[in-house]
This record gives structure tokens, C-alpha cells and sequence, in this order.
């Protein structure tokens, strides 16, 4: 158990972990900071935090664990911020959805200190944010990646996993750079694509006739489109060029497609539609629960 929790970022992530931890016994007190003091109290009305601190230092201070849940362009700021409380033992997360622009981040900014630092990516969330969405279960059944630097001290990459597993999430290690180009196909290219599509018809003058007949289908797969953007603007820049190499992978074959039906080569149309189809039907998403005690 841990005797406190410092979460620096009081949103639906940095909530949700302390809902979680609170849930599972993990932990005896919390302690959040967020820039606007507004949410640092409404999270400790929802009981989500105990304590509301005055800035990410006394958040850090006391705690023997500390969740950084901020937007990544605020990652360095936030380093920097707390730096001279980061100690051995102590155990540093955040939960950034890129992983080589904090690494960098921290490397400059911690320096020696960086070894008490796991950098982690809880593939969690939900469309809306704030703290008054945080779930304890948030994470549970999901996938949790670690990207540790060599200098990461080894025990508290085990601590870190350790703890998201009594979470009921699933832990995996990548190194940052695959990480990133990971994630640019499966999860930040997805997002450019649904408000790219969004926009294209939204802007139509008739746009707002097609919405209204848009069915199941369209809600299902434009609905990242509605996520936060912020968050968004700061983890597709800071992934842009990962991100644009999937761009470019994606054209190329909405190319091929364009291709055969300007042609009117329905053989050759089908294929590619039967390429997807078949691909797609063989393919499950990743649900394995994590071995217990991992």
C-alpha cells in the first residue's frame, strides 16, 4: 500500500487512477493539483482527491507515487515544476499517449533523477473529459504500455507494473519509438481521419441535410471526432511525423481504390474491398485479461 498519491492533472485520467487506487485498497490519502483551482476542488467535493494542493511541488511532496496527468505539451513545464522532489523510491508515472517527446522531456529536465520515472499509456479514455467523468474501473481489462529509458531503475519499472496490474489492466513494455509509430497507425491517424471526414461534410451546404439522415454506422465511425481538442492538437503534433508517415500510407491506398472506380475496374475494386473485409473478420482486438500477480 501506499501511504499517498500525488496526482498532478485532476481529470478523467488522473481521476480515474485515484478512484482506482482508492478502490483496490492501494492507497491511504490523495493528494491532486490541477492548473485551474476550480477542478482541484471539484475533485475533492466528488471525493476523488482528499487534499487540494497549491501547486504540482506540494502534490509531490509527502507522496511515495505520483501520477503526472497532463496535456504532453505540458509534460516538460511539469518536470521541471517538481523536479526537486523527485527522489529515489519514489514512484513518477504520467499517462501521455506519445511517448518519445516526454521521454525527451524528462531526460532533459530530470537528468539524473529521471531513473524514478516510468513513463506510461493507459489505452484508456473516454470521449468526454473532466473529473467528473473519472471511473474507478477506467482501466480495468485494458492495456497499459510501459516505455522505460535505460536509466529507469528496474525496481520501479516492477512497481509500476505491479500496480497497474492489481488495476486489472494488462501491462506491456515498448521502447518510446515504437511506441510512437504504433500508435500513430492504430490510434492518432484514426482521429486525423474522423475530423478530416467530419469537416468534409460538415462544410457542405448541405451538410446538415446529409447529417441528418447519417445512420449507426456513420455514429459509429466518426465518434472520435468528438474528443477533446486539445489533447488532440498537442499528441498529433508532437507524433507528426510518425503520424504523417501513416498519412501518406493511407493515401496511397485510397489512391488505389479512387483508381478502380474511375476506371469502373469492379474486379479489380472488389479485391481490394475483399483484401479489407477478409483482413478485418480475422482480426480481434486485444482482450486478455493480465495474469494474476503480473
Amino acid at each position: 500500500m501506499f501511504n499517498q498519491l500525488g496526482v498532478i492533472g485532476c481529470g478523467l485520467m488522473g481521476g480515474s487512477f485515484a478512484l482506482a487506487l482508492k478502490r483496490a485498497g492501494l492507497v491511504k490519502r490523495v493528494v491532486g493539483y490541477s492548473k485551474s483551482p476550480s477542478t482541484t476542488e471539484r475533485a475533492k467535493r466528488l471525493g476523488v482527491i482528499d487534499i487540494a494542493a497549491e501547486s504540482a511541488l506540494l502534490a509531490v511532496s509527502g507522496s511515495d507515487i505520483v501520477l503526472i496527468s497532463v496535456p504532453v505539451a505540458a509534460s516538460e513545464a511539469t518536470f521541471r515544476a517538481i523536479r526537486h522532489l523527485v527522489e529515489p523510491g519514489v514512484l513518477f508515472m504520467d499517462v501521455g499517449s506519445t511517448k518519445r517527446d516526454v521521454v525527451e522531456a524528462a531526460r532533459r529536465t530530470l537528468r539524473e533523477r529521471v531513473s524514478s520515472f516510468v513513463p506510461a499509456h493507459p489505452i484508456a479514455g473516454k470521449e468526454v473529459s473532466g473529473v467528473e467523468h473519472s471511473d474507478a474501473t477506467l482501466y480495468a481489462g485494458r492495456q497499459v504500455i510501459l516505455t522505460p529509458l535505460p536509466q529507469t531503475d528496474a525496481a520501479m519499472v516492477q512497481k509500476a507494473s505491479d500496480v497497474w496490474s492489481a488495476l486489472g489492466a494488462q501491462v506491456l513494455r515498448m521502447s518510446p519509438d515504437n511506441h510512437d509509430a504504433a500508435f500513430a497507425a492504430v490510434s492518432h491517424l484514426p482521429h486525423l481521419l474522423a475530423y478530416a471526414y467530419f469537416n468534409a461534410i460538415h462544410g457542405q451546404p448541405a451538410g446538415a441535410d446529409f447529417l441528418s439522415l447519417a445512420g449507426p454506422g456513420f455514429r459509429d465511425f466518426t465518434r472520435i471526432a468528438a474528443s477533446d481538442p486539445s489533447i488532440w492538437r498537442d499528441i498529433l503534433l508532437a507524433n507528426r511525423e510518425e503520424v504523417l508517415k501513416q498519412a501518406s500510407r493511407f493515401r496511397h491506398t485510397l489512391e488505389a481504390l479512387e483508381h478502380a472506380m474511375k476506371l469502373g475496374n469492379g474486379d479489380a475494386l472488389e479485391e481490394l474491398i475483399r483484401n479489407a473485409s477478409q483482413a478485418r473478420s480475422h482480426w480481434q482486438m486485444n482482450t486478455r485479461k493480465p495474469a494474476s500477480g503480473r
